[in-house]
């Protein structure tokens, strides 16, 4: 198939403040249509043609096999009878969840949906010990939808007690034990469109979950709730995140549903901790870069009570608190980088972690000790434990992935359209020459206050012995330097982020890494909207791009799925002024006949975040619009959604189409 397949034009659009707006692929939102299935099928065909035909794809197989088939160690969750961790056997599909009674045991598996299906699509995406660790609590889902089932498991014996069946997307946020039970966030379903209906309940160990109560269940669509309690505990802490703008707190006594207002109503971020009566809390309140306070419940008037431990800095960002024993352990992001800083109760600093290097920390906590994940550009996710005091860290479990090749990772800075100074890494082999004429990949997020640390992609390794460079941009949008770069590029100034992603690419030519000819973009979902901007802002920056369950008609992105949930971090285009500066990059709505780089889109069709439509709808206009003749691709999944509960042999098909792709663009390998 030398053309992509023909796309109906329909004589469709709507009417928005005031403007007509011609949509000819307005059909194609309509997921559960014939034609619609009919279309989709033959571009998977036309896809999977292309991306079938190149021979780099068998040649890479057996090297991507090897990469995805290694034993994968996931975070330790200490309780006082032992460890809770998440591990994938290298020939599993999934990890399971173990227990050991000490890190030197043997792990006896307590769950393995390795044995769930037969084809991989059933999940374990999360999990909570109780306190003590005689029960665990895990969400089960199919296809990657994130409707989790909760399941209730006793950790001795293994047995299954308890199921919660259809209780919706939730996850460790939205879930915490009492001694007779479990506080839990609970939302309808996406087949009757209910998904932004949500509700806090309690659920008593051995109860029909039929008689379950309700804490709460009026929020708007823009709020999320979550949950906090705490072994030694009276109280229950309710947190309702608006969007990624505002938290109020409120709390509760055990087993009341009177609810008394904590924090309300500041334009700030609170992150709670609940330790007994003591509510420690990670905020953005007068402190852009966070601070640490505390709150007593146990207070004559516990809103009043409030105090600083830990001022805000100025050169890093306090990203997560722990209560430890009686340390308090706060992660900082200085420069893109994690450091961990132990403070005592009181708010003074007794010492930092030594963190291996400059990369990411992830899921830390103990009991008498930390536990923490560390990665880096150069070296996989490894587990690690730290008795405070000690000279170093001792590795826990560490898969054996390793780069064969010498790579330098340095932090460029550079200069944004408006003059800010905004900073990239970039990772390359340490032989490499600035040339000008490298294959180059960049990536980029921008949004919802999410920073870009330094990961490890094993897909990425053939590319970097290849002698490719990656770069990845710490645009604004982002929560790289605090509250206020997530605020700079958000709402209105949203094409900041867009801006600063190309002042990366042009310093990438400009600094010989590469040239346009050889560079390429990826991103998802948010990170989409990103690159759909890019294609269609600014194509001549770009030889290829890669656009994963992508967020593209700016204008309709509301009506669907969690759509109405980021019009705090996009606006509304209900709101008639947010209307017109997100119709002014809407890659959707500024596609025009034009030469455009290669682009591979791809969605799935059990996404329960961004809906397929909006990588439909892009592909449709940019096939009709395309005067070039590099290729508009789109691959629809099945039985899999946004990103999460993916099995391996998933992930191997996709990176492959991923790299042959961009090899065929970039010459790579």
């Amino acid at each position: 198939m030398d053309s992509p397949p023909q796309t109906d034009r329909r004589e469709t659009g709507y009417t928005l403040h005031g403007d007509d707006i011609e949509d000819p692929y307005l059909w194609l939102e309509e997921s559960d249509d014939d034609d619609v299935a009919a279309w989709t099928a033959a571009q998977n065909e036309y896809a999977d043609e292309y991306l079938h035909s190149l021979d780099v794809r068998e040649s890479l197989r057996p090297r991507f096999e090897e990469l995805a088939r290694t034993t994968t160690y996931m975070a330790v969750k200490p309780r006082p009878n032992g460890y809770f961790q998440r591990v994938r056997d290298a020939d599993a599909d999934h990890p399971v969840l173990t227990f050991r009674p000490d890190v030197a045991a043997d792990r006896r598996v307590l769950v393995d949906p390795n044995e769930m299906s037969d084809d991989g699509s059933v999940s374990v995406d999360w999990y909570v010990p109780n306190p003590d660790g005689t029960l665990v609590a895990y969400g089960v889902a199919e296809g990657g939808d994130e409707q989790y089932d909760v399941r209730i498991l006793e950790t001795e014996s293994g047995e299954r007690l308890e199921e919660l069946t259809g209780v919706g997307q939730t996850g460790p946020w939205g879930f915490s034990w009492t001694d007779d039970g479990f506080y839990y966030l609970t939302t309808g379903s996406i087949d009757d469109g209910d998904q932004l209906d949500k509700a806090v309940r309690f659920h008593e160990l051995g109860s029909d979950p039929a008689d379950d109560w309700t804490l709460a269940d009026d929020f708007s669509a823009q709020v999320w709730p979550l949950v906090e309690t705490d072994t030694e505990s009276d109280y229950v802490v309710l947190g309702e995140s608006d969007g990624w703008e505002r938290t109020d707190l409120y709390y509760a006594e055990l087993g009341s549903d009177e609810l008394h207002p904590l924090v309300v109503g500041e334009d700030a971020i609170f992150h709670p901790t609940l330790d007994g009566s003591d509510l420690y809390v990670n905020t953005s309140l007068d402190a852009s870069n966070y601070r640490v306070a505390r709150a007593s419940l146990d207070a004559p008037d516990p809103a009043e009570s409030f105090e600083t431990l830990v001022e805000a800095r100025d050169d890093a960002i306090a990203k997560e608190l722990d209560v430890i024993g009686d340390k308090l352990v706060v992660k900082y992001l200085r420069d893109a980088a994690h450091e961990l800083v132990v403070f005592d109760r009181d708010g003074t600093e007794v010492e930092t972690v030594p963190v291996p290097g400059r990369g990411s920390v992830a899921s830390f906590g103990g009991e008498d000790d930390l536990f923490f994940t560390y990665e880096s550009f150069t070296e996989p996710s490894s587990v690690r434990r730290y008795d405070f005091g000690a000279d170093g860290t001792t590795v826990v479990d560490s898969p054996d992935t390793e780069l064969d090749i010498d790579v330098t990772v340095t932090q460029e800075w550079f200069r944004s359209a408006d003059g800010t100074e905004v900073p990239a890494f970039v990772v390359r082999r340490s032989d490499l020459e600035r040339d000008g004429d490298n294959p180059t990949v960049l990536y980029g997020y921008g949004g919802f206050e999410i920073s870009l640390t330094p990961f490890f992609q094993r897909f990425f390794v053939p590319f970097l012995e290849s002698g490719g460079v990656l770069a990845v941009a710490n645009l604004r949008g982002g929560g790289e330097f605090g509250e206020s770069w997530h605020h700079a590029g958000r709402r209105e100034y949203k094409q900041r982020v867009f801006e600063d992603f190309f002042a990366a690419a042009e310093f990438l030519v400009e600094a010989g890494y590469t040239s346009p000819e050889r560079l390429a973009c990826f991103g998802g979902s948010n990170g989409g909207l990103l690159v759909g901007a890019a294609v269609t802002q600014r194509p001549d920056l770009f030889a290829a791009a890669i656009c994963k369950v992508p967020l593209l008609d700016m204008l309709r992105f509301h009506t669907s799925l969690l759509g109405e949930t980021w019009t705090t971090e996009y606006g509304s285009p209900e709101d008639p002024e947010a209307y017109e500066y997100i119709r002014a990059y809407s890659p959707y709505h500024n596609v025009e006949a034009r030469e455009y780089p290669a682009v591979l889109f791809s969605t799935a069709e059990g996404d329960a975040r961004v809906d397929p439509f909006h990588a439909r709808k892009m592909t449709a206009r940019m096939q009709a619009a395309q005067e070039g003749d590099d290729p508009i691709l789109l691959k629809t999944r099945s039985k899999t959604g946004h990103g999460t509960g993916k099995p391996v042999s998933m992930v191997v098909e996709e990176n492959l189409d991923g790299w042959v792709f961009l090899d065929d663009h970039l010459d790579v390998f």
